[in-house]
């Protein structure tokens, strides 16, 4: 996928690509594959518009497209997932941008999990993180009407759980002052029906919209400090054969709950400062053994140093290593100068990867977390297909691994980041 709506299907080998398709916005949920009649596989996606696409995986033609949310700035940034012929989409928004005008109505929008026929694109069911539709509350200084509840954004993709025909998705921030418990939260939803059995929230009252001081006229109140769920989670099978449910969020905060008692938490572990752009940004990854948590940190408050890896043993939260990033040798305010691992991370047996901003790619051993390899790419390449290319930071989606291949973007423009505008294929060992 990329920023501008094209979606593309390369050759893996070469880079040369089979077939592109246009979306009506730009798209940043990764794409999902699954077989359809006739022995044929479709390609499934969703752009920022709230748009859903099928479209035939071989040839890149539209099988259907599905309209998931009404809001205007209702978006689809997690991948969908496809599971026994359904689809379950993940609904985001930027309402809380929206927000920032004084004029702004604020606010109406509420995060979903909308579950599609795979084949026809039909809406089954659709299950809100925010239970009841937002009412007028009251009025600003300014006489602008204010709304609520609102919030609770589903960023990242659905983790199904086929034991229990149940979806768990990780919530963002309330957008209002008004008390709701679904925020900050898992969420447990009936597969069948998309009933809501039963929510865990870490942190109540996080109300948060994007340019609000504390007592600031038409702005919540009592302001949160903005710790969402942006990464999906992660459910595992211990050695004693007891489940687990591994959530990472944004107060740089990894928990452990049990799938068995509502998702109480079982053990928790603070690996960095967290904060707006902080904590466990965008998908941490695991094993058999141990979650491997990337921290970002952005923009540290007292001075520390951004980024980290850290491997957790999953029985009981304790940390098995860490490995901190040396300092960087350029000027702080630089763009790219950062050490922040905001990306995705990926995991294959042995070495797990993970992408920074100040645009390094690298390989770390996951009985250590010493580094196996280490590929600047914020430099300028020569690619297969003639157009002038740089890498840049890396941030957002993370590696994909497939047929001893390793697939990387480069290049990330927001939060003074290095843009870019590559695509990076490498052999495992980093060449």
């Amino acid at each position: 996928g990329s920023g501008s709506g094209q979606v593309y299907s390369l050759d893996a080998a070469t880079g040369c690509t089979y077939w592109s398709f246009e979306a009506g916005m730009g798209v940043r949920s990764a794409i999902s594959i699954g077989s359809i009649a006739g022995g044929k596989y479709a390609a499934y996606f969703g752009d920022l518009g709230a748009v859903v696409y099928a479209v035939d995986a071989s040839n890149g033609k539209l099988l259907w497209k599905q309209h998931v949310d009404d809001h205007p700035v209702a978006r689809v940034t997690g991948a969908p997932v496809l599971f026994e012929g359904r689809l379950y989409v993940p609904v985001s928004s930027v309402e809380e941008a929206s927000a920032m005008s004084a004029t702004y109505e604020c606010c109406k929008f509420r995060g979903s999990v909308v579950a599609l026929d795979a084949a026809t694109g039909k809406q089954i069911w659709k299950s809100y993180s925010v239970l009841d539709p937002a009412k007028p509350t009251r009025k600003s200084k300014a006489g602008t009407q204010l709304y609520g509840p609102a919030g609770a954004a589903i960023w990242a993709s659905p983790t199904i759980d086929a034991k229990r025909k149940l979806i768990y998705a990780a919530t963002g921030n309330s957008y209002t002052d008004v008390d709701i418990n679904t925020s900050n939260a898992i969420l447990a939803i009936d597969m069948d029906s998309g009933r809501l059995k039963w929510a865990s929230q870490v942190l109540a009252k996080d109300n948060f919209v994007m340019g609000c001081r504390p007592g600031q006229d038409g702005c919540p109140a009592e302001m949160g400090p903005d710790h969402d769920f942006g990464s999906s989670t992660i459910l595992r099978t211990l050695g004693n054969g007891k489940q687990i449910i591994l959530a990472g969020q944004k107060s740089s905060t990894l928990y452990g709950m049990d799938p068995e008692r509502q998702g109480k938490v079982l053990w928790q572990i603070k690996l960095g400062q967290g904060g707006a752009l902080g904590g466990i940004e965008w998908g941490f990854a695991a094993d058999s053994n141990a979650a491997y948590v990337a921290v970002s940190d952005r923009f540290t408050r007292s001075g520390g140093t951004p980024g980290g890896l850290h491997a957790i043993r999953m029985e009981d939260g304790e940390k098995l290593w860490s490995k901190m990033p040396a300092k960087l040798d350029c000027e702080p305010r630089a763009k790219g100068c950062n050490s922040a691992q905001s990306a995705a991370i990926s995991a294959i047996p042995g070495v797990v990867f993970s992408g920074s901003v100040d645009g390094h790619l690298r390989a770390f051993s996951t009985k250590s977390g010493e580094i196996v390899w280490d590929f600047n790419t914020a430099r300028a390449f020569q690619t297969v297909n003639g157009v002038e290319a740089t890498g840049g930071s890396i941030d957002g989606p993370g590696p994909v691994i497939a047929g001893g291949l390793v697939f990387s973007n480069s290049g990330y423009g927001v939060w003074n980041g290095l843009p870019g505008n590559v695509l990076l294929a490498f052999s495992v060992e980093g060449k």
